[in-house]
């Protein structure tokens, strides 16, 4: 059974997300996997966002790597602890720790770890070379709040077009 905690989303937190799924859908019409982030200020501007670009095969250029390496170059510690990173789904490994080495703040996520990995099993598709821990198992002392029901919805549907599965 799915775990659906965290369930604490407002209405700006769902604007900020489907701005995320629509950047994982520009990524899988630009042949990439569907994944999109978007970082935004402690006073709700956009500062950065992003799209999957792994299909070059640099399997590192995640959205949320690169808001962690823009984020660093940018901004003053106490920007990045006050800032929020969208993302359309919950942060891999890689990402959480490069989330929690930076010092970015808190994580919203239309689509957990844990949902992907379900359906991918569900589609006989074969897991990946990392491990899909949750963020909190990666950078425990990091705010995250997610799946969200409808937009994780949305984001399966990506999932499934991009391994040509019905959702």
């Amino acid at each position: 059974m799915m775990t659906m905690a965290h369930l604490d989303l407002n209405d700006d937190d769902r604007r900020h997300l489907e701005r995320c799924v629509d950047l994982a859908r520009i990524a899988l019409d630009a042949g990439d996997e569907p994944f999109g982030s978007v970082l935004v200020s402690a006073d709700g501007r956009e500062l950065f966002a992003d799209r999957n670009r792994v299909a070059g095969g640099d399997h590192t250029r995640h959205p949320e790597f690169e808001i962690a390496r823009w984020a660093a170059a940018h901004l003053a510690p106490n920007e990045r602890s006050e800032s929020t990173v969208y993302t359309s789904g919950e942060h891999c490994p890689m990402c959480s720790a490069a989330h929690a080495w930076v010092g970015l703040g808190r994580i919203v996520f239309a689509s957990s770890s844990e949902q992907l990995t379900a359906w991918q099993q569900e589609w006989g598709i074969a897991a990946g070379p990392v491990l899909p821990l949750p963020i909190r198992a990666v950078a425990p002392g990091i705010e995250v709040a997610g799946p969200d029901p409808e937009l994780s919805e949305r984001v399966r549907a990506l999932q499934a077009r991009l391994h040509g599965v019905e959702p």
